[in-house]
């Protein structure tokens, strides 16, 4: 099984990568390729919150506790909390993700459970779309697909490690398989993933049918459907008194001022 090393240094490579990608073919603002990268680095190490080891918890269990609460203040700015609101929102959200979740996952999991399988990735990268609002729904998906990466890429190198060449000819080893499943061994656990997972998909269809929110941070990207279109210019056309056109004819019209314009 590969240890807490391989996992952040993998993760981290291929954040870095994805960064570069997003800001050389989308054009993207360098602040929102690298919050990407690094999302996508610390989700390498999400599926060991179910470790017997502390560090791969304490450490995800903190980055946590410290980051979702900033990422959250868009959404609370957009339904007009003010600084301070938005502090008193944030100090209970650090301590609930940091003391209450961690003896959460610790009592209810066990390692290479569900936690360890392709709804948990589905789940964590759901759980990024809805925490990381931004107002543009390419950015939105941007970094919910970084998300899913990282932990994909934990259970992918999980797989990996699975097959044993120590003894000349590749064989499996009994936790092959353990990663990138469907079903856990353990009918409640994968019953509320499932339920868990079902919850988050209505939440992100919802939000997915709401026009982007034209908040501070999503009028700093070009987004057509934010951006209203001028019409063509209008010119005065003379009146044809042979035309017999009728109601279709050109009609005079009069001087235009400023005011006929808003665009001016």
């Amino acid at each position: 099984m590969p240890g807490f090393q391989v996992h952040i240094t993998v993760s981290t490579a291929a954040g870095i990568a994805y960064a570069a990608w997003g800001w050389t073919q989308y054009d993207l603002p360098f602040g929102t390729c690298a919050l990407s990268g690094g999302l996508c680095s610390i989700a390498g190490i999400m599926p060991d919150l179910d470790s017997d080891s502390g560090v791969p918890s304490r450490e995800t269990i903190g980055f946590a506790a410290a980051v979702i609460p900033m990422l959250v203040f868009s959404r609370l700015q957009v339904h007009g909390l003010s600084i301070e609101q938005m502090v008193l929102f944030g100090a209970p959200m650090y301590l609930l993700i940091r003391f209450g979740l961690g003896t959460v996952f610790k009592s209810a999991n066990v390692h290479r459970g569900m936690f360890h399988s392709i709804p948990a990735a589905v789940i964590a990268g759901l759980i990024g779309y809805l925490v990381c609002d931004s107002g543009v729904h390419l950015v939105h998906n941007y970094k919910a697909i970084a998300v899913g990466l990282g932990y994909l890429i934990h259970l992918v190198l999980d797989e990996i490690w699975s097959v044993d060449l120590s003894r000349g000819t590749p064989h499996l080893k009994k936790s092959s398989g353990t990663a990138l499943k469907f079903v856990g061994d353990n009918a409640t656990s994968t019953l509320m993933t499932y339920c868990i997972l079902s919850l988050l998909l209505m939440f992100v269809a919802n939000e997915e049918s709401q026009p982007p929110t034209p908040t501070a941070f999503a009028r700093r990207h070009i987004d057509n459907t934010l951006q209203p279109t001028r019409g063509p210019e209008r010119t005065a056309v003379a009146p044809n008194k042979s035309s017999s056109q009728g109601w279709q004819g050109p009609k005079t019209t009069s001087r235009r001022t400023r005011m006929d314009d808003p665009w001016q």
